[in-house]
């Protein structure tokens, strides 16, 4: 084999390389983007205890207690195009993915009608996964008992009576 052939045949190999580079990561692009508009669905649609099992990092949060919370809250994703717009990878490894996404919501009077923000998600049992923390942070609720936000002062504190 002459060095002509031997340098084709490395190009050849190196270009085939990062063709398959590219697949690998339009392929996990698209699982996490499929994952976090899944789970928006499962939440849009009122599926909650479906949502529930796919969101990651729940804590001591009971399935009921999570159904209820949602149940209260008139947060929801919007739909179609709306629901998640320039979905970026930031960082990404085998178990954990940061995400930069906005997401168009429905259902929040006075307040505003997309957030865009990180979002980390969580690799388990095959598949990727919000935090259970940013559901509620987006729903409106906590995860505290007693539910709902509430404005904390302190004692001598002069809003404390606004």
């Amino acid at each position: 084999m002459n060095l002509r052939s031997c340098f084709a045949a490395t190009v050849a190999v190196l270009i085939l390389l990062a063709g398959a580079f590219s697949v690998t990561a339009a392929e996990t692009e698209s699982a996490l983007e499929k994952s976090m508009s899944d789970t928006l669905d499962s939440w849009r649609d009122a599926r909650f205890e479906q949502l529930f099992e796919q969101l990651a990092h729940r804590g001591k949060t009971s399935r009921e207690t999570f159904v209820k919370k949602m149940r209260e809250s008139t947060t929801r994703p919007a739909c179609c195009w709306q629901k998640m717009e320039n979905f970026k990878i930031l960082n990404e490894k085998r178990t954990e993915a940061t995400v930069y996404v906005k997401i168009g919501l429905e259902g929040t009077p006075g307040i505003a009608e997309s957030t865009t923000r990180e979002f980390k998600m969580t690799h388990q049992d095959g598949v990727w996964k919000m935090q259970l923390a940013d559901v509620f942070s987006i729903a409106g609720v906590t995860g505290k008992k007693g539910g709902g936000t509430k404005r904390h002062t302190k004692k001598n504190s002069p809003y404390k009576n606004l």
